[in-house]
């Protein structure tokens, strides 16, 4: 077997401005026009935003009220999961009439594998061309992609051409591509990664390929293997079918901010109810509670606590989780949302499952 056939042939789809299209297509009073799927009040978050909102700054999870500000003229949808499911849905038919390798990441992007499909193209390239040929045709939608002979370039890729395009990054390419990219770009690297990255004199991929695996891990712990090998361009991970579930997750956001623990307590009772009932229609257990609290400055905070037995009856979870709250009380700044999440999962039928998460 020659080295061109060990190369694997990796695509990544990723709808464009999913929620948001989805809207425009169904409203066409809204086509053409800045919205934003989400709630207008005080409280609520940008879901998505439609490329002509993304022009004044407009982007997913920035409150309303700065999205409105930035983009006076920007028209609030209320968003409707239940339809972006069905397209969804729709939409990995379509993948599974090119392979069986298939791992969506979310509603709206997933990674395929390619290398042998079932149409039997041989260059990946025209294997998503023809898949975003034919979710368009199916649902009127576009759809970005980035082809590479691993995830993470591939991922990289689908943003270069957004929208309605793609981009190829071929193994000799795949260095010089790292090389140059800005480390903020890095999936993976998220803003206060990126920032202590900077602090070490790291700015681009030249830079974080320079540094040690013992420095990395040093400074980035268990994350700092994946950073020294991404930065040659090595991806080893496989696209992974039904890849097993990460957690199952809960969240509200308050109407008001919170300063006390009561109100806290009541609100957290609420979502380890709204996790109880999933894991129980799904026979789920977990060994690890995570509590998750954001706070009126969106600063974001996570405490967990894992146990050797598993847990999956509410006052179990919520013992825990009410254990890990009252360590962060009595709390100087107030609370905004406040969730809970059970993760190192395993079913009683031992069945492959997707992440969820949750909302109330």
């Amino acid at each position: 077997m020659n080295e061109e056939e060990n190369i694997r042939k990796i695509v990544h789809i990723d709808m464009d401005a999913f929620y948001a299209s989805v809207e425009q297509r169904d409203n066409p009073d809204l086509r053409g026009k800045a919205i934003a799927v989400g709630g207008a009040s005080p409280r609520s978050v940008v879901t998505t935003a439609s490329y002509e909102a993304r022009k004044f700054g407009v982007r997913s999870a920035m409150p309303s009220v700065v999205a409105a500000r930035k983009c006076p003229h920007l028209i609030f949808v209320p968003p409707r999961f239940e339809v972006y499911k069905f397209v969804s849905e729709q939409i990995r038919t379509v993948f599974a009439e090119y392979t069986h390798l298939i791992e969506p990441l979310s509603l709206d992007e997933a990674y395929l594998d390619v290398t042998n499909n079932i149409q039997g193209i041989h260059l990946a390239s025209d294997v998503a061309k023809a898949i975003r040929h034919r979710i368009f045709e199916e649902t009127g939608l576009t759809a970005s992609a980035g082809i590479s002979y691993n995830k993470f370039l591939a991922k990289m890729a689908s943003s270069q051409r957004k929208p309605n395009g793609q981009f190829v990054i071929p193994p000799e390419n795949g260095q010089p591509f790292v090389d140059q990219l800005p480390i903020d770009k890095f999936h993976g690297i998220g803003p206060a990664t990126a920032k202590k990255m900077n602090a070490l004199g790291i700015y681009n991929g030249t830079d974080l390929k320079q540094k040690t695996l013992p420095f990395l891990q040093n400074h980035f712990g268990k994350s700092g293997a994946y950073f020294y090998e991404i930065a040659r361009a090595i991806d080893r991970r496989t696209v992974e079918a039904n890849r097993p579930r990460k957690s199952v997750g809960a969240e509200n956001t308050f109407s008001k901010d919170v300063y006390d623990l009561a109100t806290a307590t009541s609100m957290l009772s609420d979502v380890t109810k709204k996790v109880v009932s999933y894991c129980g229609k799904k026979d789920l257990h977990g060994r690890t509670v995570t509590l998750k609290i954001k706070y009126s400055d969106f600063e974001q905070i996570t405490r967990s606590r894992s146990s050797h037995l598993s847990v999956s009856n509410y006052d179990e979870i919520f013992s825990i989780a009410c254990h890990l709250l009252q360590q962060v009380f009595p709390t100087e700044k107030a609370i905004r949302l406040i969730g809970v999440s059970l993760s190192s999962l395993n079913s009683d039928d031992e069945q492959d499952i997707n992440q969820t998460m949750l909302l109330l």
